[in-house]
C-alpha cells in the first residue's frame, strides 16, 4: 500500500471537483462554527445565571428551625403507650431564632480544612415605612467585607459602596425596586418598623441589584452592629451562619456532619438549589443536542457528494483498479478525501467559531438589574474547540465511510467492458 501516492490520488480527486468540494467544506465550516459559538455563549449565559443565585447562596447554612416537639406527655402514660396518638394543633419546642454558643461553632467550623470561609448573618423580618404605608420586608445584617469575600456583595451594589455599611454607622442597603417603591434616594432617611413594633431610622447609602426583581423588592442589607442594635439584641446574637465551601460537591455530606455535631438545622446548596441546576443541566443539553445535530447534517451533505463523486469517477475506479490498486487502496483515498475535507472545514470553523464568540462577548449587555455585567456572556473553554473538530472528524469518517467501501468493490472488468 503506497500512501504517498494515495495522498496524491486522493489530492486530483479533491481539486477536480473543487466546487463539490468547497460546499462540503463549507457545511463542515458553518457546523463547527455554530457549534463552537452556540455552546459557548449558553455555557456563558448558564454561568451568569447560576452566578445570579449560586454566587448569592451559602454552600451550607445553619439555622434554628422551628420544630414540633416529638416528646408529648400522652406517650409518657402507661394507659396509652401502645396506642396510636393523633394530636393537633402542636407548639414549637423551640421558638428561639438565637443561634446558641455561635463563637464557640463558627471557632469550629473555621479549623476545618474543607471551608473557605463563615459569615455569620442577623436575619429579621421588617416594615419599611413611607407615610402611613408600611411595605413588608427583611432586613440581613452582614460583615460586608466577609459577604464581599465569600459571596462577591460589592458587585450587586450600584449608586454606592457596599464597604460604607462598616464604616458608616445606622446604614442600609436597600433593594433597587423596593427604594423606588419608597422614592427615596442615596443619602435619605429610611424608617424602619421592628418586629417589636419600634420604629428606628436608617440612612440609605446604596442600592442592591440581585437580577431577581421579587428579591430586590423585599431586601435590605445593614451591617451586623446595626442589626442587633435594631432588634435590642447582645453582639453574640445570630440567626444564621454561612458557610463556603472549597469544593462544592462535599456540601450535602458536610451539612449532614454539622447537623449532627451542632444539633442546628442544616441546608446544603444542592437541595436548596435542586431545581435552578435542573435548569441549567437541560440548557447545556440542548445546546450540544443542537451542535451535534448540525455537524450529523454536514455529515449527511459529505455523504452525497462522495456518492456523486464515486459515480462520476467510476473510469477513474476502474483504471486504478486495473492497474494493480487493491480495494483496500481504493477505500483509503475516498477516506482521505472525507477527513481532508472534515479536518479543513473544521480547523476554519474553529477560528471562525472564537472570531464570532469574540463578537457575541464584545456585544453590550446593558440591563440596570446586573450592573457587573457589560457585555453578553460567553465561554472559551477549550474543552468546547477540542470536542468540536474531534465531532467534525468523526462525523466525515463515517460519511465517507460507505461511499468509499462501495468504491472499493467496483469491479474494472465491468466497467471497463461497458465502454
Amino acid at each position: 500500500m503506497n500512501y504517498k501516492l494515495n495522498i496524491e490520488i486522493a489530492k486530483s480527486l479533491l481539486t477536480a471537483r473543487r466546487k463539490q468540494t468547497l460546499v462540503a467544506a463549507i457545511g463542515v465550516t458553518f457546523s463547527i462554527t455554530m457549534f463552537i459559538a452556540l455552546l459557548g455563549f449558553m455555557t456563558g449565559l448558564n454561568k451568569l445565571l447560576d452566578g445570579l443565585i449560586l454566587n448569592r447562596t451559602a454552600h451550607i447554612r445553619l439555622y434554628n428551625e422551628l420544630e414540633r416537639n416529638p416528646h408529648q406527655p400522652i406517650a409518657n402514660t402507661i394507659a396509652y403507650k401502645n396506642a396510636y396518638h393523633f394530636i393537633s394543633s402542636i407548639k414549637a419546642a423551640n421558638i428561639r431564632e438565637k443561634i446558641y454558643n455561635s463563637e464557640a461553632i463558627i471557632n469550629t467550623i473555621q479549623q476545618d480544612p474543607r471551608v473557605r470561609g463563615i459569615s455569620p448573618m442577623v436575619h429579621s423580618p421588617a416594615f419599611f415605612n413611607e407615610g402611613s404605608v408600611r411595605i413588608a420586608g427583611v432586613i440581613d445584617g452582614i460583615n460586608a467585607q466577609e459577604e464581599n469575600k465569600l459571596f462577591h456583595f460589592y458587585d450587586y451594589i450600584s449608586g454606592g459602596s457596599g464597604s460604607d455599611l462598616n464604616i458608616i454607622p445606622n446604614s442600609i442597603i436597600l433593594g433597587k425596586p423596593l427604594a423606588d417603591q419608597l422614592l427615596v434616594n442615596i443619602g435619605d432617611l429610611i424608617y424602619v418598623t421592628t418586629p417589636t413594633g419600634e420604629i428606628f431610622p436608617l440612612k440609605l447609602i446604596g442600592y442592591y441589584r440581585s437580577g431577581i426583581r421579587d428579591l430586590d423588592k423585599t431586601q435590605g442589607y445593614t451591617s451586623i452592629n446595626t442589626a442587633q442594635k435594631i432588634l435590642g439584641k447582645p453582639a453574640n446574637y445570630f440567626t444564621d451562619l454561612q458557610v463556603k465551601l472549597h469544593d462544592l460537591n462535599e456540601a450535602p455530606v458536610m451539612a449532614k456532619e454539622y447537623k449532627a455535631l451542632f444539633g442546628l438545622q442544616a441546608i446544603d446548596i444542592q437541595t436548596a438549589n435542586n431545581d435552578f441546576e435542573t435548569g441549567s443541566s437541560i440548557r447545556t443539553l440542548i445546546s450540544y443536542v443542537v451542535g451535534i445535530t448540525l455537524l450529523i447534517v454536514a455529515g449527511f451533505g459529505i455523504y452525497n457528494i462522495l456518492n456523486m463523486l464515486i459515480y462520476e469517477k467510476m473510469d477513474s475506479i476502474a483504471i486504478l483498479k486495473a492497474t494493480g490498486f487493491s480495494g483496500s487502496d481504493v477505500k483509503q483515498i475516498f477516506l482521505m478525501i472525507a477527513l481532508s475535507i472534515g479536518f479543513f472545514g473544521g480547523t476554519i470553523g474553529l477560528l471562525l467559531g472564537y472570531l464570532l464568540s469574540l463578537v457575541i462577548d464584545a456585544v453590550p449587555f446593558d440591563f440596570p438589574s446586573l450592573p457587573s455585567i457589560t457585555t453578553y456572556p460567553v465561554s472559551y473553554n477549550p474543552a468546547y474547540y477540542f470536542i468540536g473538530i474531534l465531532f467534525s472528524l468523526i462525523t466525515t469518517y463515517l460519511a465517507g465511510l460507505f461511499p468509499a467501501a462501495k468504491a472499493s468493490k467496483v469491479d474494472p472488468v465491468i466497467i471497463i467492458r461497458g465502454k
